[in-house]
């Protein structure tokens, strides 16, 4: 009797066991759930907390409840004035009708392709209405905010709300890239050489204004010389006639002394006769 009676006890355990988990789920504060039964989800959305299922007839799918975030793959667009840029944004989304979105999306993946696919068409939409500029920097919050409006509006009926839509960054195509920096290459280098143009010519300028300055200069100086020499040389005539004119012979004498100093040079000799004038100062 102990050994039947403990026998029906495993199996009541056992089949507790079994049936606990079939019948018992939980639901945690970041999700919501479905009950599937027999491929077909009940009217009802469950929220955080423990619930009761019927076992082995029903499932559970449980989805995200918090704001979830979609990075979308660059894209080119055209705008108004026929530039083309490529754009980087970004949605965050969340599953608002879990009923409608398990009948129509399934899965999440499936919700970023649709999302995907209108976000970019928006993004085009609105893009093709508005000048390069007015994409980059004037009109930016307001076309992506009208982007969010028109894009959850779409999604609504798939159960999604869009709470916002950004572009992260805004590119040029990169042959448009290698366009502009050639452009820019070439404008930089033309400058470069004006730059190098003008400054030549300024150096030629200085160079030629310099040279004349010089000239100028040179010239005053060689004149001023020639003037200086000429009083100097003047000078010196009228103090050899002063001291002639007062004592020819000594003058007479030192001339004879100078000519000899002048004429009789180290190792130099001379041949001489005695009624030569240049011993007549030694006589």
């Amino acid at each position: 009797m102990k050994g039947f009676k403990s026998v029906v006890a495993v199996s009541l355990l056992i089949l507790a066991a079994v049936l606990v988990p079939q019948t018992l789920f939980i639901v945690n504060q970041t999700q919501q759930a479905l009950v599937i039964q027999l491929g077909h989800p009940l009217n009802k959305v469950y929220k955080a907390g423990l619930h009761v299922k019927l076992p082995f007839i029903q499932t559970v799918v449980y989805f995200d409840a918090r704001i979830l975030d979609y990075d979308a793959r660059p894209a080119e667009a055209l705008t108004s004035d026929l530039k083309s840029i490529v754009l980087d944004n970004y949605a965050r989304w969340r599953i608002e009708d879990p009923l409608q979105f398990y009948r129509t999306m399934r899965t999440e993946a499936n919700a970023q392709a649709r999302l995907d696919a209108v976000i970019y068409s928006q993004m085009r939409a609105h893009i093709g209405r508005h000048t390069l500029t007015e994409v980059v920097a004037d009109e930016r919050t307001s076309i992506m905010e009208s982007v969010t409006e028109k894009a959850s509006q779409q999604m609504k009926e798939f159960g999604i709300s869009i709470v916002d839509v950004r572009i992260k960054r805004t590119d040029l195509p990169a042959e448009n890239q290698r366009a502009i920096f050639d452009r820019m290459r070439a404008e930089r280098e033309r400058q470069a050489t004006q730059y190098r143009s003008e400054g030549a010519e300024e150096a030629t300028k200085i160079r030629s204004t310099a040279e004349k300055e010089r000239a100028l200069i040179l010239a005053d100086a060689g004149k001023q010389a020639q003037v200086l020499r000429g009083e100097g040389d003047a000078e010196a005539a009228r103090i050899y006639a002063e001291a002639f004119s007062r004592s020819p012979e000594f003058f007479s004498f030192q001339r004879g002394l100078e000519a000899l100093r002048k004429s009789l040079g180290e190792n130099t000799r001379m041949v001489l006769t005695p009624d030569s004038p240049l011993l007549q100062p030694i006589k």
